[in-house]
């Protein structure tokens, strides 16, 4: 089996290599087909593992030394449990389902051998973080997802915006990755080890260790970790207040933001929290701060959402919404649920940026949904598919995200951390509101008068094949995956004991017997009508349909009533502005600073050309005592001797 879980993250490291370094030489059919047919292997051998791990088949161990360091190793390791092999086939598979879409979608691009390249490099990059079973590999795949994040959001680097963006992705992302780093050291100096087992079967014997800040105040080294680690993951997975990188990066393709945003980099902090729960089970503190960040994520996120006109922006608004309520899920200590809302967003997500993407073909690459509508005749395909992950963010049952969604309110609600009781009524409001920004998208882009310019009115058509076929596939299980899995990831013993919670903060537990043991499916799906999540979600589909459809100037008179509220939302709170003001400029006007008085005035002004001119100014004086005539060095000898003979007198 070792050599399976190599050829995984391999077989996609080599069809990146070869589309990368030969694509010129294979072309752009041998480019698409290696890296397919790469992580075609990978998704087919990961349900291998999957299966394998489903009767039994856990495996944790090193395939390689890298080196040992005052009696540390530092090594190369697969940890394959429930977790991880859950997690390589969601990535797999939509990284499949993207590799595929994109022969359609980036067909004319010059580029398109190394996009292929990129998105091929990013699934390696990807397993390898999930799979790691050590902090040292589980930093190296970290790190790989945010360097190809940075060429893939930079794709197109002819445009400025895209520069910007991914830039912007790039440092973001290093202010949570420097909390990481300083999360894995703080690991490595408590438990003298970086292996994921040897750290979680000592941790509950340091969970009372402290340490002394130089304020005088009293810390324990779980919760400093944990705290550390979590910012990690605010930055990967685009938490307040270290989201803003998130909505710039739909300046890359389409594709990528399917990739990016739905099962890969943004799920990454929500996966190590879960991987490190046998940690932050140990600090309440630091599952409270999640809990809280989560809840204010949610909501604020949700409500830019709302006006958003850039269609792929609304959707992107959307993910670091839901990003919210998966780390909410794991402030209340429900990290299955968060997992399982993991997977069932990996789902219908994807649905909806590559069904964006589709929409965005037939109009010529137009992204504002204020010149579409009615494109449901044109493109019946993509609507339907689009219907269907419209309705599974609502979290309208049958469909995956009413599953994952509603028990995360549940968890939240059971929870009696600090910060619960807010973080409930903001997971709460934040249902109405997604399922109005989620049907405001479906009515303005399908319904409705046809807004477009005649010339692409003449043109509209459904997408090519390869284009709808993905969206399928994603849709079956954006339908499926929430009643199949709810059962057995909640409820049973599906995670085993690759996750773990201490049984006073085990939520998932209220929840079953809130329903007096009846755990299934159905009976989630029959309670829904009696209670208050399903009918916000409906009033929020009502809502959309009344201000977009049966009162079309509802918006309008609501933007001008409250002016202060809808620019406020539009300048999204005015964070990326006050990041511009403050990070962005005081560091230029720092480096100003540093030039102007350490370089130019104290390093070039004091030191160099300060001595030099002392050197002068001395020698300028002593230029003056040779004159070069006889009479003067006499009358000096004549001082010098009468200085002489009195000093020797008076002593």
């Amino acid at each position: 089996m070792e050599a399976i879980y190599l050829s995984i993250p391999l077989v996609c490291l080599f069809a990146a290599i070869v589309a990368g370094l030969f694509g010129t030489h294979i072309g752009r059919r041998g480019a698409h087909t290696i890296t397919i047919l790469g992580v075609g292997i990978a998704c087919l051998l990961s349900i291998y593992v999957f299966v394998d791990v489903r009767n039994g088949g856990i495996f944790n161990g090193a395939v390689y030394t890298w080196l040992v360091s005052d009696g540390v190793p530092f090594e190369i390791g697969f940890l394959i449990d429930q977790l991880s092999a859950t997690m390589m086939v969601v990535v797999t598979f939509v990284s499949l389902m993207v590799h595929i879409y994109t022969i359609g979608y980036m067909h004319e691009d010059p580029g398109y051998q190394r996009f292929f390249s990129y998105i091929s490099l990013f699934t390696f990059a990807m397993l390898m973080l999930v799979m790691s079973n050590n902090f040292l590999q589980l930093f190296f795949g970290w790190e790989a997802v945010g360097l190809v994040s940075y060429l893939l959001i930079g794709f197109w680097y002819e445009r400025e915006t895209a520069i910007f963006a991914n830039m912007k992705a790039f440092l973001v992302n290093r202010v949570g990755d420097f909390g990481f780093l300083l999360g894995i050291a703080a690991v490595l100096f408590v438990f003298g080890t970086l292996d994921y087992a040897a750290v979680f079967s000592t941790a509950p014997g340091a969970a009372d260790m402290t340490v002394m800040d130089p304020f005088g105040n009293e810390w324990h080294w779980m919760t400093i970790i944990c705290l550390l680690l979590f910012v990690g993951a605010m930055g990967k997975s685009a938490q307040v207040p270290l989201h803003v990188w998130l909505p710039d990066s739909m300046e890359g393709p389409t594709p990528i933001s399917a990739l990016i945003h739905a099962a890969t980099m943004v799920t990454a902090g929500i996966f190590m929290v879960a991987r490190m729960s046998p940690l932050f089970e140990l600090s309440e503190t630091a599952l409270s701060v999640v809990l809280v960040i989560g809840a204010i994520t949610a909501f604020f996120m949700a409500l830019i959402g709302l006006v958003q006109n850039d269609i792929k922006r609304v959707v992107a608004y959307s993910t670091l919404s839901q990003l919210g309520y998966m780390t909410v899920a794991l402030g209340a200590s429900a990290y299955s649920v968060a997992i399982f809302h993991l997977g069932t967003h990996a789902f219908f997500k994807a649905l909806l940026f590559l069904g964006a993407g589709s929409v965005i073909i037939a109009m010529h690459h137009e992204q504002d949904m204020r010149k579409m509508g009615g494109l449901r005749k044109y493109m019946p395909i993509t609507y339907l598919t689009a219907l269907i992950g419209s309705l599974a963010l609502a979290g309208i049952p049958p469909f995956a995200g009413f599953f994952s969604k509603d028990a995360i309110i549940e968890a939240v609600h059971h929870s009696n951390l600090p910060g619960a009781g807010l973080a409930y009524y903001a997971v709460l409001s934040g249902v109405v509101i997604t399922a109005f920004y989620s049907f405001r998208l479906l009515f303005l882009v399908f319904h409705g008068k046809e807004r477009m310019d005649e010339h692409t009115r003449a043109h509209l058509h459904e997408s090519p094949r390869v284009v709808t076929v993905p969206l399928v596939l994603l849709a079956i299980p954006s339908i499926i995956a929430g009643w199949l899995f709810v059962e057995p990831m909640l409820f049973g013993e599906y995670f085993g004991s690759s996750i773990f919670v201490n049984p006073e903060h085990d939520t998932v537990s209220a929840i079953a017997e809130s329903m007096d043991g009846h755990v299934s499916a159905w009976a989630m799906m029959s309670h829904a009508p009696h209670s208050l999540p399903f009918w916000l979600a409906v009033s929020g589909i009502a809502l959309a349909y009344l201000f977009y459809m049966v009162a079309p100037g509802l918006p309008g008179l609501f933007a001008s009533t409250f002016g202060f509220i809808y620019n406020m939302l539009v300048k999204k709170y005015g964070i990326d502005e006050l990041y511009q003001a403050v990070f962005a400029k005081g560091s230029l006007l720092l480096g100003r600073a540093f030039w102007k008085i350490g370089d130019i005035a104290i390093i070039d002004g004091l030191f160099v050309n300060g001595s030099a001119r002392l050197v002068g100014w001395c020698s300028s004086i002593a230029r003056t005592v040779q004159t070069g005539f006889v009479y003067h060095y006499a009358f000096a000898m004549i001082v010098g001797l009468l200085s002489l003979m009195s000093w020797y007198l008076w002593s």
